[in-house]
């Protein structure tokens, strides 16, 4: 069998082991440390934000960021209901409940119309939303505009769940900044990597500082243990903040290369009938492809199904993915409210993430057009 060709694997840069030397070498292998400041700083720098906390998992930072907004039991967030089940979890952990919007078909990012719909209904029925969670997924920047403009009328915090979006921009802006809070992850699979990992990004000083403070299990500051709140152990370690130091070096590099992946599957596809790209709406989208990922659609494609690519593709040993199952089809989350007109049903049906690793090579894409165009000249 031929080696595996993956979705998105871990990318070193070079210098990552240079920052973990350092960290080894000062003895500076407790959770705190030079890389983590450092770490932080590059990612003030990189987005724009004025402050970042370095924390252990983008999941942590999306909790964090739910307490840091005074959501507790009983009250309810919204949230993008097309997503990874990791945006949606956290609102559980601090005992309120999913409220779950549809995607719209530019972007497959959460519907700024069905969110209107959404706080005016839960309003209507007594209960105003804490806080509002949208995604921005395969890197593709979501109708931030129009959400902001439906956030800031009813006066909900907004969070940026931009885990997969870091190197993405709207009108140059990076994503995570025009909410209360953006949300990084430096999970494996991500554009850039720290083994494990995520970070809290803001504005607000007081609050980033504040999630410093719950992320290292809310110790007072007393010469003893002494407890005042409900912490955490969140933090990041400043060892893997050195993976992420060297990574940063080398995240410009990373993004122009899954741009060219998008490029080459649009080629690709050029003059495949029934499959489309998620790609650009316009000129003030810039996406970092972090997947490129496509929609199949069997009426043009002479039946041809993305199960029929993915089957495909898995026999030559290549990895791809169906696209995210939403929310509100999962039985973890069906009892939760869901706003929508059956977008994010009829993506999961139809779509397809395809492989997209920024240290993909010339010979395994060629091994992916051909298995993709074996399955279109069968018919």
């Amino acid at each position: 069998m031929q080696p595996k060709i993956w979705l998105s694997s871990p990318h070193m840069g070079g210098n990552e082991m240079k920052y973990v030397q350092e960290a080894y070498d000062t003895n500076w292998v407790a959770p705190l440390g030079p890389n983590v400041n450092g770490f932080e700083e590059d990612l003030q720098k990189y987005t724009g934000a004025f402050h970042a906390s370095a924390l252990s998992a983008g999941t942590a930072a999306i909790h964090l960021s739910l307490v840091l907004l005074g959501v507790k039991a009983g009250d309810e967030v919204i949230a993008s209901s097309f997503t990874f089940s990791a945006t949606v979890n956290p609102i559980t952990y601090v005992g309120a409940t999913p409220i779950l919007i549809d995607s719209e078909k530019d972007t497959w990012n959460m519907c700024p119309i069905q969110l209107e719909k959404a706080i005016q209904d839960r309003i209507a029925k007594g209960k105003k939303p804490k806080a509002i969670l949208c995604v921005y997924l395969y890197g593709m920047p979501g109708k931030i505009e129009e959400l902001m403009a439906v956030a800031n009328k009813y006066e909900i915090p907004l969070i940026e769940d931009a885990a997969e979006a870091l190197g993405s921009k709207y009108k140059g802006k990076s994503m995570g900044t025009f909410g209360k809070f953006g949300i990084l992850s430096f999970n494996g699979n991500k554009i850039i990597t720290t083994s494990g990992g995520g970070a809290l990004i803001s504005d607000d000083q007081e609050l980033i500082e504040k999630s410093r403070f719950l992320a290292t299990q809310a110790r007072d500051n007393a010469p003893h243990y002494q407890h005042s709140h409900v912490g955490y152990n969140y933090r990041m370690s400043n060892i893997v903040a050195g993976i992420g130091r060297g990574q940063m070096e080398v995240l410009g590099e990373r993004v122009a290369q899954r741009r060219a992946n998008f490029e080459f599957y649009k080629e690709l596809f050029a003059d495949v009938n029934g499959v489309t790209l998620l790609e650009e709406p316009n000129e003030d989208y810039y996406s970092n492809y972090w997947l490129t990922s496509i929609l199949v659609d069997p009426s043009k494609t002479n039946g041809i199904t993305r199960e029929e690519i993915r089957l495909e593709l898995e026999k030559e040993n290549i990895e791809c993915r169906p696209l995210w199952k939403p929310m509100h089809m999962q039985p973890v989350f069906a009892d939760c409210p869901f706003y929508g007109d059956g977008t994010s049903e009829k993506l999961f049906e139809d779509g397809l993430c395809l492989p997209s690793g920024s240290n993909m090579t010339d010979e395994e894409r060629d091994r992916i057009k051909t298995a993709i165009l074996n399955v279109f000249n069968k018919k």
